[in-house]
């Protein structure tokens, strides 16, 4: 398919985007609009828009590129993100909104103080910068390859556009926007995948239950491993509880996604969202990993080289782009753009929501309207652009890895303290010793990549994706061992107040 027809798509595309954009957010522009669409979503809406932003570009073409080195094992992973969004339903959410939150860091803010609020909030902000710079990553060197390499538009100029059009249509409207283009985006990604495995199939001469029955007996299709607990990063146990930890972390701890949860009218309507949203997501990924099996059975049967294309990530662009026809190339840019961009939008208006409400205290400003702290919500929402920028640019010179290993490995890092500080927080209801939290959230992950980097030669173990629960237990015990402190340090003030009365 030409470069020309691609890039018409594309303009096609963004002006639909904006187009919703204007409609949405006329009349009504200001902060609260923005940071959480008045409180007054359809449960619906978030669910089915959910879909899009936590699935992604990542899911969309990473999954299947990746079942050529751990099959459906992948799975395992899936079934643990189940009962961490189950989890997240049922303990996270009632907290929140028991607590009225707007940023869901606040909490931290109520149980511990000032310096764990700002050090949960900033490494939400840490941690969302990089993952979605990853997802947005993924997207692009795919529009460079097959849209801007025909004009020799250099990478970072790729970028620039692509973050420029996210801003043009989420400036204004925010969330309350996000929801809406998040729904349409979901709809064309589903769309997509579901007439990807149609094209693939029908051009391997394959009808519905032959389709079936060549995923089923591909050498790809293994699903749960059971060998190896210690060496393999594959084991069951190891790929569920990884899953289990990572969605607590980077959807329950998340200001993102939980931030749509709390444009809900209530908990009802919010849980009813995570739950619908559960089952569709598994059921999705079940997809996801079939179509990387045909696309390897396609793969095959056409002489397709695998291994010149560099890396897994390229095989679905690869043929649906330049395989498959005209249409289908249409139909897998269509859901390739409306998963990364479900993302990436999001990811920065939680971004500017986070910043301006934790560090810039506009949610005890009176008037969410006022002009000045409308242009301070721009400027941040720009900053964060330029930044998603460097970080994108940084990733495409440093990567040597698939995206979706490389997303949750970062995760593993950064989103660790979190979960460590959120569990202590509800699991005891010890105090800590607040300024030490920083150099907490800091030590964590360097002694988690310590041990990662020896856990083979120390232990005869390899970690996988539970590195997040390895970090998060570090922070629980140092957080443990601040609590001492501050007990100790009680008992020592109580005995000197104690002995100033006895000596009068």
């Amino acid at each position: 398919m030409s470069s020309l027809a691609l890039l018409s798509f594309l303009i096609g595309y963004f002006a639909l985007l904006i187009v919703i954009s204007y409609v949405t957010s006329k009349g009504s522009s200001d902060n609260e609009t923005f940071f959480i669409a008045n409180r007054n979503s359809k449960w619906y809406f978030v669910a089915f828009g959910m879909i899009g932003t936590a699935l992604s570009g990542v899911t969309f073409i990473s999954v299947p590129g990746a079942v050529q080195n751990s099959s459906f094992g992948y799975f395992q992973f899936v079934l643990g993100n189940a009962v961490g969004f189950i989890l997240v339903a049922t303990v996270l959410l009632p907290l929140y909104y028991r607590l009225n939150l707007i940023s869901i860091y606040t909490y931290l803010e109520k149980r511990f103080g000032f310096w764990s609020y700002k050090s949960g909030a900033m490494i939400f902000l840490i941690s969302r910068v990089i993952g979605s710079a990853f997802r947005l990553y993924l997207v692009v060197i795919v529009l460079q390859k097959f849209i801007f390499d025909a004009w020799n538009v250099p990478f970072a100029i790729t970028v620039i556009i692509c973050l420029l059009l996210i801003w043009s249509y989420t400036f204004k409207g925010g969330l309350k926007t996000i929801i809406i283009t998040d729904t349409l985006q979901t709809v064309f990604m589903l769309l997509s995948v579901v007439l990807s495995i149609y094209f693939i199939a029908t051009s391997l001469d394959l009808n519905i239950v032959q389709t079936f029955e060549t995923v089923k007996n591909s050498s790809y299709s293994k699903m749960f491993f059971w060998e190896d607990f210690f060496g393999s990063k594959n084991h069951f146990i190891k790929q569920f509880m990884g899953g289990m930890f990572v969605t607590v972390a980077m959807v329950g701890l998340d200001q993102d996604l939980m931030q749509k949860n709390l444009s809900c009218k209530n908990i009802g309507e919010a849980q009813k969202n995570m739950l619908t949203f559960t089952s569709v997501f598994v059921i999705m990924n079940v997809f996801f990993l079939s179509v990387g099996a045909l696309l390897y059975a396609f793969a095959g049967a056409n002489n397709i080289d695998v291994k010149s294309l560099g890396t897994p990530d390229h095989l679905f662009p690869e043929i649906a782009l330049n395989h498959l026809g005209i249409f289908p190339a249409i139909i897998f840019m269509l859901g390739l753009t409306a998963a990364t961009f479900a993302t990436t939008d999001s990811a920065l208006t939680a971004l500017t929501t986070s910043f301006c409400v934790d560090f810039l205290n506009f949610s005890k400003k009176e008037n969410q309207a006022d002009a000045k702290l409308v242009r301070t919500r721009h400027g941040v929402h720009i900053g964060f652009s330029f930044v998603m920028l460097l970080v994108v640019i940084g990733f495409k010179i440093i990567n040597d890895d698939s995206v979706v290993n490389a997303i949750f490995k970062a995760a593993g890092y950064t989103y660790g303290p979190l979960l460590g500080l959120f569990a202590f927080g509800m699991i005891t209801k010890m105090q800590i010793k607040d300024k030490l939290v920083p150099y907490i959230c800091v030590a964590s992950p360097i002694l988690s990549f310590i041990i990662d980097k020896n856990s083979l030669s120390w232990f005869g173990y390899t970690i996988g994706f539970e590195l997040i629960v390895v970090n998060a237990l570090i922070t629980y015990l140092l957080l443990l061992i601040s609590a001492k402190l501050v007990n100790q340090q009680d008992h020592q003030t109580a005995a000197v107040a104690s002995e100033k009365v006895e000596v009068q």
